[in-house]
């Protein structure tokens, strides 16, 4: 379980960059970095599938289908609907909204695995919730009303990718449970072509003119961005998960996804040169302690009941 727990927060602090990111190439879009990133996520996948060890070989046509779709309507959408909100709604704003799906999907996932105790998960979940809840009424507090209806538009777009997340979670974990689950590096790189192929539908979106326009520390700065996220945070980040996502329960996963939005609000602070208010550190900070109290509750060992030998 430690190797889990190890793999899924490595995971967090990976996925969490995606709601900095956007905000650090700029004058590139969203959508340039959605497609060069993904891009060379899929490329990876498909030079290491040049090695029989790494191809998809004995599959299912279904589950073929199944991690296809992960990786592009999950891995494309979710970042899309992601780097929308931060767009819109600032780096604050989508990490704590998206920050509620441990609480959902933990919920979901105990209701069909039973892996724990209810009572034993109200302590995490409500620590979760609240230090959601307190960084999210600072932000909405902290915003000006000419900023309400690009706010609103962002909460939307975190809303999406949550019901995305939430989507993938319950799917990949199903997968990587069952009794005859993949070789995780083999899923990795199915979810990558997948999300290889999600990209290109977005091929005539991007601002393909500023590449003759942007200057050469910006068009630096893109494509070392492009090969983090595409490597770290896409490739090596989703063989992560897949590791959590086999020797972790789902209740106990989806409780440690709260780091990757603590992560994006460390991200964004740091962008922006600031330290956080009180309210978002003590919304962090309990949130930090929900998943703590949630590592303890799975991590609890049983007690075994001893029977008296007759004599």
């Amino acid at each position: 379980m430690l190797l889990g727990i190890i793999a899924g927060l490595t995971t967090c602090a990976l996925w969490g960059l995606t709601f900095v990111a956007p905000r650090v190439v700029a004058p590139f879009t969203a959508w340039d970095l959605t497609i060069a990133r993904y891009g060379i996520f899929g490329l990876a996948c498909l030079l290491l599938m040049a090695d029989r060890r790494f191809r998809p070989i004995g599959m299912d046509r279904s589950r073929l289908l199944i991690g296809l779709l992960l990786g592009g309507a999950g891995y494309v959408g979710y970042f899309i609907s992601v780097a929308f909100a931060v767009q819109l709604a600032g780096a604050a704003v989508p990490p704590v909204i998206i920050g509620t799906m441990p609480v959902f999907l933990t919920i979901i996932a105990n209701f069909r695995d039973r892996s724990a105790p209810w009572k034993a998960l109200v302590l995490p979940l409500a620590l979760i919730a609240i230090g959601v809840a307190i960084v999210n009424a600072a932000t909405v507090r902290a915003a000006n009303v000419g900023d309400t209806v690009p706010i609103l538009l962002g909460v939307l777009a975190s809303s999406a990718a949550l019901a995305i997340w939430i989507a993938y979670g319950l799917a990949n974990a199903a997968v990587m449970r069952s009794a005859n689950a993949p070789d995780g590096l083999q899923w990795t790189g199915l979810q990558g072509v997948g999300a290889a192929i999600g990209s290109l539908l977005l091929l005539p979106l991007p601002s393909f003119d500023l590449a003759g326009t942007a200057s050469a520390p910006e068009t630096f700065r893109f494509v070392a961005w492009a090969l983090v996220m595409g490597l770290a945070g896409s490739w090596f980040a989703t063989w992560c998960w897949v590791i959590a996502s086999r020797r972790l329960p789902l209740a106990l996963a989806a409780q440690l996804i709260v780091a990757e939005t603590v992560f994006g609000l460390a991200y964004g602070f740091m962008f922006e040169a600031r330290f956080p208010t009180s309210a978002e550190a003590i919304g962090a900070t309990m949130q930090f302690a929900g998943v703590c109290s949630a590592i303890a509750v799975f991590t609890k060992p049983t007690k075994s009941v001893e029977v008296p030998q007759q004599s």
